[in-house]
């Protein structure tokens, strides 16, 4: 049997009510089921319901405004925490700008790239706090371990801080959680049912999705564009001149969608990840994403495509219209967050206290 870990995880908002907060709550889940003692150190528990054998405690809220103040103040309540209670076993795992941890998960584009923007945009105490904060979640002599969710995160953390790419680990990508699969049937030929999923429709790439549909609904007059996540009236403009037909579903159980769909098109303009991709490509449905998608790392020529967005939008409706012509219109993927959950223990071990 494995030497049973004390884990301390940091993260300001505890549950499944983000990408980056559902990574952390699915990870203790599964270090709990494994045995391990957790600790959570947050400013606020959002889970519905208690997770057994993890040991929360939350730190009060701060003023989320401004952003690099509050993450200054988070930071100070977790080190005066770990000061009064800190036993020498602890593996401290921060998914926050926090400056007492030993591993550091990082989710999301590097703040240093604000150094490629002209200098008088840098010239601010915003810019200035956020880039120092930043520096010493990652350069801190104690920090051995960084962890990125993807490798395009990978790749932008060795660009912009190369003195710590040897202590950058292999992307550790999230996991998925069983649903339904989409069940086998026949595709007309004239036909096919697209989804797109994302509440931030801008970022994830919903107008030019709109585009495509424009485009792909010449070969397929009978096409059906599924749009979940943003709400209804934000969005009903944008489809003013669609020549296809389209439901504007809202908010939805994507467990309930997914099987419903074809093809999951994803054209985002920034997506440190993009957790509906592994969803959809668990499900069975082949995806035509950006490459910009850091779960482009995860997409096969089995699976899908990733496509630059400068491709032409006739390439994008052109590889839609391929995979709706496949006869066995299915693909493979799984990806547990149990396996997250043993990647991370294969990284704790390697800390120089155990």
């Amino acid at each position: 049997m494995s030497k049973t870990l004390t884990i301390v995880q940091i993260c300001r908002r505890f549950g499944p009510v983000g990408g980056m907060e559902r990574y952390v709550w699915e990870i203790t889940r599964e270090l709990a089921t494994m045995g391990h003692k957790v600790h959570i150190l947050c400013e606020v528990n959002l889970c519905a319901e208690p997770l057994p054998d993890v040991h929360i405690h939350e730190l009060g809220t701060t003023r989320p405004k401004p952003r690099w103040l509050a993450h200054m103040r988070f930071s100070n309540h977790v080190h005066q925490w770990l000061e009064k209670n800190r036993t020498a076993d602890m593996i401290i795992h921060s998914h926050e700008r926090t400056a007492d941890h030993q591993i550091t998960t990082f989710h999301g584009p590097p703040f240093a790239k604000v150094r490629d923007f002209p200098f008088w945009k840098r010239l601010s105490l915003r810019v200035g706090m956020n880039l120092w904060l930043e520096k010493r979640e990652l350069c801190n002599p104690q920090v051995q371990i960084i962890a990125p969710n993807s490798k395009q995160i990978a790749k932008d953390l060795k660009h912009y801080y190369p003195s710590i790419a040897n202590r950058i680990s292999s992307p550790i990508v999230p996991g998925v959680a069983d649903a339904p699969k989409r069940p086998t049937r026949t595709i007309s030929p004239d036909a096919g049912v697209i989804g797109f999923v994302g509440k931030e429709w801008k970022r994830k790439g919903l107008v030019m999705a709109i585009k495509v549909m424009n485009e792909l609904v010449k070969q397929r007059p009978q096409l059906h564009f599924m749009v979940a996540g943003p709400i209804s009236h934000d969005i009903q403009k944008l489809f003013a001149a669609a020549t296809f037909q389209f439901s504007l579903l809202g908010e939805v159980d994507t467990k309930e969608l997914y099987p419903k769909l074809d093809v999951l098109l994803h054209p985002a303009i920034s997506e440190p990840y993009g957790m509906v991709i592994t969803e959809a490509l668990s499900a069975g449905i082949p995806v035509v994403i950006s490459d910009v998608c850091g779960a482009s790392s995860e997409v096969t020529p089995q699976r899908g495509i990733a496509l630059a967005l400068t491709s032409p939008i006739q390439t994008w409706a052109e590889e839609i219209h391929q995979w709706l012509n496949k006869e066995d219109l299915h693909v493979q993927y799984q990806h547990s967050w149990h396996d997250t959950a043993m990647a991370y223990i294969t990284e704790y071990h390697k800390l120089e206290n155990l």
